[in-house]
């Protein structure tokens, strides 16, 4: 699929549902920002955990979404399209955004559906994790805006002269010469680990 800069991609016929589909990045960004900070202050103040632990298990939190990320963009968003069902699905997820990388609003979910996964995930790793959950669904949360930010700069700017830079070739090999490589957009570590870094690199 060739990249157009310029378009945007018209996903439902129905206008309510097609404004719904996009959103200004600030906006999940800021959510989830302010919810990963409250679920710290809340754990902390009512004695679910402790600073050291709400630390700890901050970072863990923000490395299980960057599994989570590599694993939803590599095996959801290019999943196979061998029926119309999923040819459908890959481009309402995924599909519209390497046809139209740099349509701004649809850098991200709508907030409407974030917010469902992330109360999920809450009760998913509530049975995981016990207490702890506070802190590692803020870490989640507050990568999965790290990623928002990053994915939004890669496609909204020049890339900048310094160590960042590398996040901005790595997206564009992923979109502009390769799909099915460097999947990892906040971070390459798993691209790294599970063998789908840009041939260059490895």
């Amino acid at each position: 699929m060739k990249p157009n800069h310029k378009g945007r991609a018209r996903l439902f016929k129905n206008p309510v549902l097609e404004k719904m589909s996009r959103t200004h990045i600030a906006l999940p960004i800021s959510i989830f920002i302010a919810i990963a900070t409250g679920l710290i202050y809340y754990g902390i103040t009512y004695s679910f955990i402790n600073v050291i632990e709400a630390i700890g298990f901050f970072f863990l939190g923000w490395l299980i979404f960057t599994l989570i990320e590599y694993l939803a963009h590599r095996y959801v968003f290019h999943m196979s399209t061998d029926t119309p069902l999923k040819a459908r699905l890959q481009y309402l997820f995924h599909g519209n955004h390497h046809e139209f990388p740099k349509d701004k609003d649809r850098l991200a979910m709508p907030p409407i559906v974030s917010i469902l996964y992330a109360s999920a995930f809450f009760f998913i790793f509530k049975l995981i994790f016990g207490q702890f959950v506070f802190g590692v669904v803020a870490g989640l949360l507050f990568g999965y805006a790290m990623y928002l930010f990053v994915h939004y700069a890669v496609h909204a700017y020049a890339p900048p002269k310094n160590s960042l830079k590398t996040l901005w070739v790595h997206h564009s090999i992923h979109h502009y010469k390769d799909p099915h490589v460097a999947y990892g957009v906040s971070s390459p570590l798993w691209d790294y680990i599970l063998g789908t870094m840009p041939k260059k690199a490895k």
